[in-house]
């Protein structure tokens, strides 16, 4: 397992450009000692996981390296929009893409929130249901549930390791997202299966995500200074538009985390960036059970990002 490059006390206050190394750091190591055909990166399409692409990106063009594939997770309600912008970015970055996706359960049910009998399901799905609550009758085709975001995100992405040979897995989870991942490390090893989760932004908290989204990724990308935080597309410079720069469509309408279209809502009218990210909750939108610590404590052993 690499040596982390710096410690928590070091980056936490560090300036952002410091922040951007440490996370280019955390990268090159990893990809030093994995392989990049045994290692993903766990892209979901938000904010977050383009930020570690990007960070997965400039590593690799800079030091000569193959680049790993993106490995989309694919529970079935994601909003149409995203899944574009997973498709657009992945092509024009040079990432392929590897789907994980509960076929089993997904094909039993007409529409989310529907209930599935466990019996019905494949052995594997209900050895999993069972690992959740082994009195389970039924689970639902609903992400945002204890039983849905585990059927529907961590098996099959354990399947797809374990079918692909994946040894490393660069996720884009931070500090100060979740109380539960508080105490996380840049490289955490995992079983079940075997494998390493590498996490190059830990140190960046909501804030400063959207700072180095906006003037550090997108002038970058894009070949164009960005010095302000844009409310509308009329506010990028001339010649950008919303497509060309590296943010995801639904921040623009409001939404600050993305779950899935039919349990999450915008937290307001202005865009992400232009809210009060430092005051309020970043998963405010999201009607989840698993934001309770326990549950998400519970998730995470059982292999959740």
């Amino acid at each position: 397992m690499p040596e982390a490059p710096v410690t928590r006390e070091e980056i936490e206050n560090a300036p952002i450009k410091a922040k951007i190394r440490a996370g280019e750091e955390v990268v090159k190591r990893a990809l030093e000692e994995y392989d990049s055909e045994n290692t993903v990166i766990g892209f979901t399409g938000g904010k977050d996981s383009t930020l570690t692409a990007w960070l997965v990106k400039r590593v690799c063009e800079r030091e000569g390296l193959d680049k790993p594939r993106f490995m989309f997770v694919d529970h079935g309600q994601h909003f149409d929009e995203l899944e574009d912008y997973v498709e657009r970015l992945a092509d024009d970055w040079g990432f392929e893409v590897l789907t994980a996706k509960n076929e089993d359960l997904i094909e039993k049910a007409d529409e989310p929130g529907e209930m599935v009998p466990v019996a019905e399901l494949n052995d594997t799905n209900q050895e999993e249901a069972a690992r959740i609550d082994e009195d389970m009758d039924e689970v639902p085709w609903l992400m945002d549930t204890e039983a849905g975001n585990h059927l529907l995100k961590t098996v099959p992405m354990n399947s797809l390791l374990e079918e692909e040979g994946i040894n490393a897995v660069i996720n884009g989870v931070r500090w100060d997202e979740h109380e539960s991942r508080g105490d996380e490390d840049f490289y955490s090893p995992r079983d079940e299966p075997e494998h390493i989760r590498v996490h190059p932004i830990l140190q960046l908290d909501e804030r400063d995500v959207w700072d180095v989204s906006w003037f550090h990724m997108t002038p970058d990308i894009t070949g164009i200074d960005i010095n302000s935080y844009p409310e509308t597309e009329e506010d990028l410079p001339e010649g950008l538009s919303k497509e060309d720069v590296p943010i995801s469509p639904k921040y623009w309408a409001g939404f600050r985390s993305l779950g899935s279209e039919v349990s999450t809502d915008k937290s307001e009218d202005k865009p992400a960036w232009l809210q009060d990210v430092e005051n309020t909750k970043e998963r405010a939108g999201r009607a989840q059970n698993k934001d309770d610590k326990e549950i998400m404590d519970k998730l995470r052993r059982l292999g959740y990002m």
